[in-house]
């Protein structure tokens, strides 16, 4: 399959580097241009592009940049085929994306990046730990496998970014509609907990959406009081206890 990965923080490079590995052909790009981009493309094979051309004759685009950035993205994706599936890995953190009215007011986050960017998206990638996602996915069937959810509103579209994930390491799981979606986003029990399938699938139901941003916002401030002493460790605790 061919796949467009814009932006190479953490999640999009460990995206590149898993998906190539699984025989996907990759066309990357970030904000700095394809010259940053050099050895990540020297060891993975996947190609450095800027994101003009990146987006060109792909099957799926994965938008792994920051929420405030998205609605950048609008003009980007503007008159790509219809048929052509867009999946958006990023979350809503006020502490550190600034205040968005709309989303502080309730509306769901994936709904309003779909309106910023113009298309119809896939929510996926973005309840999984950064070095989680990078070095603790297994092979399919084996013990301890975490799960991550996928949400959106084209079945086909989730089903092929369902596969994807799978091609990354974890089970997925149908996380329903893009108006369910907030049930995968930080605040919730299903949020970054390393739960397998049917641990994740009681904490999708089990989730709060009124409680949701108070438990976000309390996990962001203990993060922050720890600074470069985070760990792993630490974001899963938060993660379990605070939402729990």
């Amino acid at each position: 399959m061919k796949i467009a990965i814009i932006g190479t923080g953490h999640i999009g490079k460990t995206l590149v580097r898993k998906l190539t590995k699984a025989g996907h052909f990759i066309q990357m790009a970030n904000s700095r241009g394809p010259e940053t981009l050099k050895e990540l493309a020297e060891e993975t094979g996947a190609k450095a592009l800027t994101a003009q051309e990146a987006v060109q004759d792909v099957d799926v685009i994965i938008l792994s940049i920051p929420l405030n950035k998205l609605p950048d993205m609008k003009e980007l994706l503007t008159g790509l085929p219809e048929e052509v599936i867009v999946a958006d890995t990023s979350n809503y953190y006020p502490l550190r994306d600034g205040h968005i009215e709309a989303l502080d007011k309730g509306q769901v986050e994936s709904e309003w990046v779909s309106e910023q960017v113009g298309r119809p998206i896939i929510k996926a990638w973005n309840n999984v730990l950064a070095e989680t996602f990078a070095d603790h996915g297994r092979s399919a069937g084996a013990e301890g496998r975490i799960a991550l959810s996928v949400a959106g509103d084209d079945p086909e579209g989730k089903k092929i970014v369902m596969s994807l994930v799978e091609d990354t390491g974890f089970d997925a799981i149908d996380g329903g509609t893009l108006a369910e979606s907030w049930r995968q986003q930080p605040g919730t029990p299903g949020y970054c907990a390393e739960q397998s399938i049917e641990e994740l699938e009681t904490a999708l139901a089990a989730a709060d959406k009124s409680r949701a941003p108070k438990v976000r916002d309390a996990i962001m401030k203990e993060v922050l009081v720890l600074g470069d002493k985070l760990t792993r460790e630490d974001l899963l605790r938060f993660n379990r206890t605070f939402s729990s």
